[in-house]
């Protein structure tokens, strides 16, 4: 299956479970009021916004390169899931204030039973989702859908730790239990937030890749038995795909022939390793001294 079924797939089967996980969550909380739930439901009707705006930034990020966007339009998928922080960080804030309501006004929990009914049918269906999702982010690298699983993951630990504060709560009859859950789902769907965004920002400002994988592409380039050095390693990602440059050095007294001969042996390692890449070698003589001042 290509890249573009798999990403509409699993966005498609993103709303429409988070959209079942709304419904169902929004009666249970309805005849409960439970904070816990609250947080669980609050977490879902983001997901579900999240899971639209990734709809639509994918539609685009799939485009082809085009006379106004040579490089394509991957960084659409970054754009969303910068906005996904911000719907997380607003979800947080809410979830943290009705803790603190509670906290200070504590009440029981009613309809306990309907609860754990509605929880279980959440766990079945976000497992389900993650199965999905897990796939098509190891075939596509979307960093929409990784965001989109982010939430997904974050609402599996919600419902295990709603079935555990309703299940304490029938034995201990502790009213501060449910409250202190929705407290810390909030601070870590804060930390959340604060990774997604700081991903979505590294690679809008074009962010290099880790330490790990320059040094692979290195390992790779100097392989080569006529390449002798190399400078300008430029790379970056754009979501799904990266982007890499850089200038081979190569004996000077070699046709212009082999040196290309060569340079295609090289990107086609490369390639190996970053079949998605966008590769961009340069050939230099190795007896050039050119200014690598902006090699860093």
């Amino acid at each position: 299956m290509s890249d573009v079924f798999l990403k509409k797939f699993a966005v498609i089967a993103a709303l429409v479970i988070s959209l079942i996980l709304i419904m169902v969550k929004a009666f249970a909380w309805h005849v409960s009021d439970s904070v816990s739930l609250l947080s669980s439901l609050v977490d879902s009707s983001v997901d579900f916004l999240a899971s639209f705006l990734n709809f639509l930034a994918i539609y685009h990020a799939l485009k082809p390169a085009s006379h106004h966007y040579r490089f394509g339009h991957g960084k659409v998928e970054a754009i969303a899931a910068m906005g996904q922080s911000i719907f997380i960080f607003a979800s947080a804030c809410f979830i943290l204030k009705e803790a603190i309501h509670h906290f200070l006004h504590p009440h029981p929990i009613e309809g306990t039973r309907i609860i754990i009914h509605a929880t279980l049918i959440s766990l079945v269906l976000t497992i389900f989702l993650l199965l999905i999702q897990k796939h098509v982010i190891r075939k596509t690298r979307s960093l929409a859908i990784q965001a989109d699983c982010t939430h997904y993951q974050s609402d599996l630990l919600i419902n295990i730790g709603v079935l555990f504060v309703i299940g304490s709560g029938q034995y201990f009859d502790s009213t501060w239990l449910d409250p202190l859950f929705g407290a810390f789902v909030a601070l870590y769907i804060l930390l959340s937030s604060y990774k997604i965004l700081k991903k979505s920002w590294e690679i809008l400002m074009d962010r290099e890749l880790s330490d790990h994988d320059r040094q692979k592409i290195s390992s790779i380039i100097t392989a080569h038995p006529m390449v002798s050095g190399y400078h300008l390693l430029r790379t970056r990602s754009s979501g799904s795909g990266e982007f890499i440059q850089c200038h081979l050095e190569m004996p000077g007294d070699i046709t212009l022939l082999e040196a290309y001969n060569a340079s295609q042996e090289v990107e086609k390692e490369i390639r190996k390793v970053y079949p998605k890449a966008d590769i961009i070698l340069h050939q230099d003589p190795a007896q050039i001294m050119e200014d690598h001042r902006h090699d860093l």
